[in-house]
């Protein structure tokens, strides 16, 4: 081997070790590390009893459109059977507050043009409860009877009237967000006074005397909802907005007890928060969005006396409003659904409050869901309202005006 090839292997070694070398500091101190796999955290919800029938929805709308799109709507029944139902407006304008009556078959209603309150019976006959006017009435709360309203005015002003006597019972005006007592004649309110030291829930019987403070309030008054159970245990729950292990959506709502029981408090899953009581008192029904239920409002059903608060959480499939619902019995609950809610229905409501509903009913005792009636023409359904016989439901439509729909 001549010197001259001796040579040129030298440098070709040379500049080949430099290589290696280069490479191995690379990937010893410059190559980025494979990124570790990520494992989400998954929160297991109950689907509960009642399956959802939300496709068969869809699908019966379609029908409906194409029907009335090609105007055959000869196949549509005048009671609920689970098809294309026909309604009967009872209202020519928009009615407000409503409640059953006290006969449990007519409806009382505000009627906001001439401030006065009325009944009406599923003929469309309309009387009036009172001569007297009650201008520009913001909120009403009735007592179980329905013959007694307590009225919260824009100026501050609170008024109890009685549609009997005919008389009328002036509350403090830093008073506001009230109920009436399910099982007798007292209020609950809450009471903002200027110092927050000095808010409370307070219970007071309907004449405004025998004021009673039960809780403090604090600085979180807009966290307590007023929500006087009917077994006369719970007049309140606190959205403390507490999450909890076991899921991001998880949060924990802690009920007030009338005389300062400490229950114990109800885990959801979700936000938004909002419950109706059970005729008895025994159950709640609640709606909550999460992640979970794509920000959407899923219905959840609990057991809520003192002995059981919290046990048998279920969910039960159906995604709206629990405001959208009404008990007719201690087993059955009657709900509009609206028939389309996108994601994030439950974090901007105001959005979709005009949607398309149907009606359903949910018997908790046989654990079924059954879409019973889609009314013939578009329309959201609110304040339901469920006559005794359980013959009728009255609602209110998109344009607010009164209708019923016979279910039998």
């Amino acid at each position: 081997m001549s010197e001259r090839t001796k040579k040129l292997l030298l440098v070709g070694g040379f500049i080949l070790s430099v290589f290696v070398i280069a490479f191995l500091l690379y990937r010893l101190f410059f190559q980025a590390a494979p990124p570790e796999p990520t494992v989400e955290d998954q929160v297991e919800i109950s689907t509960g009893i009642l399956p959802s029938a939300i496709e068969a929805d869809l699908r019966a709308r379609q029908e409906a459109q194409r029907e009335a799109a090609s105007g055959r709507l000869e196949g549509s029944d005048d009671v609920a059977r689970g098809g294309i139902t026909q309604t009967t407006e009872l209202t020519t304008g928009a009615v407000y507050h409503v409640v059953i009556g006290a006969d449990g078959t007519s409806m009382n209603y505000y009627n906001a043009s001439d401030g006065r309150f009325y009944t009406i019976d599923k003929d469309g006959n309309v009387v009036a409860l009172s001569d007297t006017q009650f201008p520009d009435a913001e909120t009403v709360a009735w007592n179980k009877d329905s013959n007694k309203a307590l009225v919260e005015f824009p100026d501050g002003s609170n008024i109890i009237y009685n549609f009997d006597t005919q008389k009328q019972v002036t509350l403090p005006a830093h008073w506001k967000d009230f109920d009436f007592s399910p099982v007798s004649d007292e209020v609950i309110a809450k009471s903002i006074a200027l110092d927050p030291n000095n808010r409370w829930l307070v219970v007071t019987s309907d004449d405004g005397s025998k004021t009673t403070s039960i809780q403090a309030l604090g600085e979180h008054e807009d966290s307590v909802q007023v929500n006087w159970s009917p077994n006369n245990q719970v007049v309140a729950f606190a959205d403390t907005s507490d999450a909890i292990q076991g899921g991001v959506d998880r949060n924990v709502i802690y009920p007030v007890g009338k005389n300062k029981e400490n229950f114990k408090g109800l885990v959801v899953e979700g936000l938004g928060f909002d419950s109706l009581w059970s005729p008895n008192g025994k159950q709640l029904l609640y709606s909550v969005a999460g992640s979970y239920s794509s920000n959407k409002p899923l219905l959840w059903i609990v057991d809520a006396t003192s002995a059981t608060m919290g046990d048998n959480r279920q969910s039960l499939g159906l995604y709206t409003w629990v405001d959208k619902c009404t008990w007719s019995s201690a087993s059955v609950v009657y709900c509009a659904v609206p028939l389309e809610l996108p994601a994030n229905a439950g974090l901007q409501r105001s959005l979709y409050e005009n949607e398309p509903d149907a009606l359903y009913k949910l018997n908790l005792s046989t654990g079924t869901s059954t879409l019973i009636a889609i009314p013939t023409e578009e329309t959201s359904m609110n304040n339901l309202q469920v006559s005794d016989d359980e013959s009728v439901i009255y609602f209110t439509n998109t344009s607010g005006q009164l209708e019923l729909m016979r279910l039998k």
